[in-house]
């Protein structure tokens, strides 16, 4: 029943592959795949096909950090730049942020750099400092603070990467290897690894990445280098593992990763933020949780990839989807809302959300090239089922749709509008009337 639902989502949203597993009475109780590793391909998704869990790696790099809060390395309330070494949080002008990891934990730190596009096969990758930096060949601007920080939730995969640099200072040990020792090791992830570029001996294991028409990437996936954010190559029973896990950790069973009183911390209400598949409307540390703190998990969106992990921490229920397209988060949402129904997860949320996307027809009309307020020249192509762009002596720019009518950059604070069957552009509260030539 399941598998078919599952089929006919991953047809109806152009998505090739899926992955999954259910967890029930805190062990993993069913496990499932449906579609191609290739849309151009005849290999099947298998139980340990590899897919990116984007920023799922998240939430496991928080529990490596934890454990090293647990050895005294760390403390969760401390100004992070008493133990940096090779980077510090800078000033903003003359002000000096304290930032500390429950802050950058729980994406309530004030940092900047939303997500990670990630680099083309064969790019130069830069290093931790690099990104932290913002320099060459880095793709996003360098992470720095301009919120006060404990004030509100903004998600920061650049705090991420803060806690990253801060985990390596502290032992001397690189990050990927830290992870396995501290986290995938112990829960047993034999199937996972923060391995960026992907080791070629793993290439034949490894879903390819799909964009929103589900056509392959260029050199089938995307490299991320900012390891902790997004970095993380496994699969959906490593990922149960992971919940099943948290799960001991929380009930204080012998031998868990954690003790209960960090368990517990990190499954408490940090502060509130936007909700998630599963009624996911506040952070703990790491993880995203339900009102009364009883449902904890996290998305990921790398591109050409979508994923979510979702768990109780008292029932021992749970669930974990990866897919291997850009679409692929209606088929995630749809997959739980239908393990839900199966399991009888109580008071899970009925509403299961529709794509409101552009027409082909509108999309095809938005085509063409047009100046801006009169001025500056540029051309739209179709992306998907949103826009690329290209302003006049700059690099193309990719606008992904938000809605029927309106689009945003990936990689700038800008966006169209469609009024009245034009486009407008918007940027800092600016809006632009776009003519067509």
């Amino acid at each position: 029943m399941l598998e078919e639902e599952i089929k006919a989502e991953l047809e109806r949203f152009n998505v090739p592959g899926a992955s999954w597993v259910v967890i029930e009475d805190g062990a993993v109780h069913e496990t499932g795949t449906a579609g191609l590793v290739a849309a151009d391909g005849s290999q099947a998704v298998a139980p340990d096909t590899l897919f990116q869990a984007a920023s799922i790696s998240k939430p496991i790099a928080v529990l490596a950090m934890l454990r090293l809060v647990d050895r005294g390395l760390l403390d969760l309330d401390e100004d992070v730049n008493h133990k940096l070494t090779s980077w510090q949080v800078p000033p903003t002008g003359a002000w000096q942020p304290v930032v500390t990891l429950r802050q950058l934990a729980s994406h309530s730190g004030g940092l900047t750099v939303h997500g990670f596009p990630g680099y083309a096969a064969g790019a130069p990758l830069p290093t931790t400092l690099q990104i932290l930096e913002g320099v060459r060949p880095t793709n996003t601007f360098g992470v720095r603070v301009d919120l006060v920080p404990g004030t509100q939730f903004r998600y920061a995969g650049g705090g991420t990467i803060v806690m990253q640099q801060l985990l390596e200072d502290v032992t001397g040990t690189p990050f990927r290897q830290l992870a396995r020792e501290l986290v995938l090791e112990p829960l047993g992830m034999s199937d996972s690894d923060y391995a960026h570029p992907l080791p070629p001996e793993l290439h034949n294991r490894a879903a390819v990445a799909h964009d929103e028409r589900g056509r392959s990437l260029e050199g089938r996936w995307h490299a991320y280098p900012e390891l902790a954010a997004a970095g993380l190559w496994t699969t959906p029973t490593d990922l149960a593992k992971a919940a099943i896990g948290v799960q001991k950790m929380y009930a204080g069973v012998d031998g868990a990763l954690l003790p209960l009183e960090l368990a517990r911390e990190m499954l408490t209400h940090q502060i509130a933020a936007g909700q998630r598949i599963g009624g996911l409307g506040h952070l703990g540390l790491g993880f995203f949780l339900n009102d009364s703190g009883q449902r904890f998990g996290h998305s990921g969106g790398n591109a050409g990839f979508r994923c979510h992990l979702l768990a109780d921490r008292d029932t021992g229920q749970g669930a974990v989807v990866m897919t291997n397209g850009d679409n692929g988060g209606w088929v995630v949402q749809r997959a739980f809302a239908a393990v839900a129904s199966a399991y009888g997860w109580e008071e899970y949320p009925a509403e299961v959300e529709a794509p409101d996307l552009p027409s082909d027809e509108l999309l095809t009309e938005l085509v063409g090239t047009y100046r801006l307020d009169g001025r500056m020249r540029f051309t739209v192509e179709r992306w998907g089922s949103g826009l690329e762009v290209t302003f006049d002596r700059q690099p193309p720019q990719l606008f992904m749709a938000r809605s029927a009518t309106t689009f945003s950059a990936m990689e700038t604070e800008s966006g169209f509008e469609v009024r009245d069957g034009g486009l407008a552009f918007e940027q800092e509260g600016v809006v632009l009337d776009c003519v067509r030539e």
